[in-house]
């Protein structure tokens, strides 16, 4: 029986190397992409020998559009399965003043997501199967003065996926939003996380791979997020703006 498949974009993101090691626990090939060649394959090797599944990798910026159908084209296999791990934070002050900053955020975490995971959306409405998982966050679900750029980055995403899911529901096609809180990664390496309130890329890993298998279509992790984004929701607009959240 021929082994199904997940292509993830971004591999070599924290989340993205624990949700590889997770489905390959669980038997899936993997096609995995980055800007970084030499770290890249370094990561294929390890995980061949570890699980014994199928791994291919590819080099791709996902800010270079005109890459996208060239990825595509060179794939082994069309996959089961496209994860789109691909996230940058920057730095808020930075994104306030600087243009090239600015742009950087919104193009890594909205655009360059959106084009690539568009080309298999088209593919899959065709055959007709198929998952595509985009990992987005709760920063997106109301703007915060600490980072509503990457915020409104990720808000984007998000509305884009929930368009996406709609769209291709009749084709069999799941459509997955992923929704992180707070996650110990080399992103968020230099800030204070509430503990209690924050996981690891293993547990988020784990809460994909469930999540493709009773086919979720929003996954939060930590759950609580999902509680807690519609408190912060509810405070009104007049009273928000003053806050420090």
């Amino acid at each position: 029986m021929k082994r199904k498949s997940i292509l993830i974009v971004g591999s070599l993101s924290d989340i993205a190397k624990s949700v590889a090691n997770k489905f390959a626990e669980h038997n899936y090939d993997l096609l995995l992409t980055a800007r970084n060649l030499e770290n890249l394959k370094l990561q294929a090797n390890d995980l061949k020998s570890k699980y014994n599944v199928n791994v291919d990798y590819y080099k791709l910026d996902i800010l270079n559009i005109d890459d996208h159908q060239k990825l595509i084209s060179n794939l082994s296999v069309i996959p089961d399965i496209v994860l789109c791990a691909v996230g940058f934070m920057g730095d808020q002050k930075d994104s306030e003043n600087k243009q090239i900053s600015r742009s950087e955020v919104i193009r890594t975490n909205f655009e360059g997501p959106v084009h690539l995971m568009s080309e298999f959306a088209n593919l899959f409405e065709k055959r007709e199967s198929g998952t595509i998982i985009g990992i987005s966050s709760v920063a997106g679900i109301r703007g915060k003065k600490s980072n509503y750029i990457y915020g409104s980055a990720k808000s984007g995403l998000t509305t884009f996926l929930s368009g996406l899911r709609n769209r291709l529901y009749e084709k069999n096609v799941n459509v997955i939003t992923v929704l992180p809180g707070t996650v110990y990664t080399k992103m968020t390496l230099n800030l204070k996380l509430p503990k209690l309130i924050s996981s690891y890329p293993d547990k988020i890993a784990q809460d994909i791979f469930n999540g493709v298998k009773s086919e979720k279509n929003v996954v939060y992790t930590l759950a609580i997020w999902k509680y807690i984004m519609k408190i912060i929701n509810l405070i009104p607009e007049s009273i928000f703006k003053k806050t420090n959240l």
